[in-house]
């Protein structure tokens, strides 16, 4: 029998169900995990077990729930698919070693994954995540477990619907009660996921309306390449704003963790506007004050906030298990990333698509500006940024050759623009004079290169990415 070799990505490990992500590998993802909380001597502080809605999840998190009964670890296992950020909200508010979450988030229908958390509510970060690789089993035989209904009545597992703190935290946030009685009308996009009636359940019972699509539970994604909230994915929800007349669209991807925003016309705000957006909603609209970690992959329009609202941005490695250590050292306001990723100060250094959709209703219900307005309001104080990405799949053999020719490249110029230096924080992001940059990068979960652009022309963003993947050595594809 050949062993599985798991090894963890960006946010934890991913498969493809009954391929490689099998019960026998979830459970030894699981004794890992539980291997190492005794290491750190957490154990006796429990975890939290929580899921999302593709096919069999609900049936691996009671396997993981048992392999933590097997090593004494009290597992309280969530009733029901659960949004991720309620997840990890649970697991600091009540005092836990950590959480674990079966969920492969954005990825193709065919996938699943095991998502963990440390004690902070943070991804563990780089370090810890080889730690526990190092003390995954190479047998599911060395794994010990007690039989679910056994761990229950024994009390090393219990059920516990994670909704009342979570939702008690939020109302501290924002005000939601301003946001019931504001009149707007809201499309909420669940993607078929975690985040299905969360916004009807906090906005009902005002003026304002939800009217809501994508909510019950389908593991195919139909109307969907993928549950990721960017285009053609988000194209219903762009349909639906139109049809209703909607104020906006709030889209959440499949654990509910990242937000893809609509504006009122019915197009797509794409990431990095709407981290900008939030960013200035918190430094202008709400008065705060904090530094601002990015991701290399996401929009330099905050290093122009910094500047203009005097505060410190830092730049990360792709993915949370970069972001959030940099906002516990740093105390940060906000962390985010490309991908729709945003968290916050006072809550937990995780990404949370609800949280960040409150954030944008609460934005637009103060300034009393659509989307578009507000969109025109930041570039009037950063410049105008124009962003797109091509994601290009490759032959996993390939990877070393593409990852050369990229490595030995040195552009003088990219598109016409100058090169102004070269930054290998995470792949290579080539900075042109004129303040738009080019950045190349593998995927940290698939077999494919991404190759993004945020650009001060429209007209230079297509030129910009053709370039890019010529370096890479890439056929010619075309961003949406």
């Amino acid at each position: 029998m050949v062993t599985t070799r798991i090894h963890f990505g960006t946010d934890g490990w991913r498969g493809r169900i009954a391929d490689d992500y099998t019960f026998a590998n979830v459970r030894r993802c699981a004794q890992g995990f539980a291997s190492y909380l005794k290491r750190l001597g957490h154990a006796d502080r429990g975890v939290v077990v929580g899921y999302d809605r593709r096919f069999g999840s609900e049936h691996f998190a009671a396997a993981v729930a048992e392999v933590m009964a097997g090593n004494g670890i009290r597992a309280f296992l969530t009733k029901s698919a659960t949004p991720t950020p309620a997840i990890t909200y649970n697991a600091v508010a009540r005092g836990m070693a950590g959480a674990v979450n079966i969920t492969a988030s954005h990825n193709p229908p065919m996938d699943n994954g095991f998502k963990v958390r440390d004690e902070t509510g943070a991804a563990v970060d780089p370090e810890g995540l080889t730690e526990i690789e190092s003390l995954i089993p190479e047998s599911e035989d060395q794994v010990p477990r007690v039989d679910l209904d056994e761990a229950l009545e024994k009390g090393l597992v219990e059920y516990f619907d994670p909704a009342p703190l979570y939702i008690e935290q939020l109302n501290r946030l924002v005000d939601l009660e301003s946001l019931r009685q504001a009149g707007l009308t809201v499309v909420a996009d669940a993607m078929w996921g975690n985040g299905a009636g969360w916004f009807e359940r906090l906005l009902s019972g005002g003026r304002t309306r939800v009217v809501s699509i994508h909510q019950e539970r389908n593991p195919l994604f139909p109307d969907m390449q993928r549950p990721e909230p960017i285009r053609p994915n988000v194209d219903p929800c762009m349909a639906k704003v139109r049809e209703v007349k909607a104020d906006v669209g709030i889209v959440t991807d499949g654990d509910a963790d990242r937000l893809g925003v609509i504006d009122e016309t019915g197009n797509f705000v794409d990431q990095l506007r709407v981290y900008g957006l939030i960013a200035m909603y918190l430094l202008e609209v709400r008065g705060q004050r904090g530094p601002i970690v990015k991701t290399v992959s996401t929009t330099s329009m905050l290093e122009r906030l910094g500047e203009i609202y005097n505060v410190p941005v830092y730049q990360t490695g792709v993915g949370f298990k970069y972001v959030a250590p940099k906002m516990l050292e740093v105390n940060a306001l906000v962390g985010g990333e490309e991908s729709g990723g945003y968290a916050f100060r006072n809550h937990i250094p995780e990404r949370d698509g609800i949280l960040a959709g409150l954030y944008m209703l609460d934005l637009i219900v103060r300034t009393g500006k659509s989307v578009t307005q507000l969109i025109e309001h930041l570039f009037s104080q950063v410049g105008p940024h124009y962003y797109s990405r091509i994601d290009s799949p490759f032959p996993a053999e390939k990877r070393d050759e593409i990852l050369r020719r990229v490595s030995e490249a040195r552009p003088d110029q990219i598109a016409g623009i100058k090169v102004d230096h070269i930054d290998t924080t995470d792949g290579f992001k080539y900075y042109l004079a004129d303040g738009g940059w080019l950045l190349i990068r593998f995927s940290g979960t698939e077999p494919i290169i991404r190759v993004y652009t945020e650009a001060r022309h429209p007209e230079e963003v297509q030129p910009i990415l053709q370039a890019g993947l010529k370096i890479a050595g890439l056929d010619k594809a075309r961003a949406d």
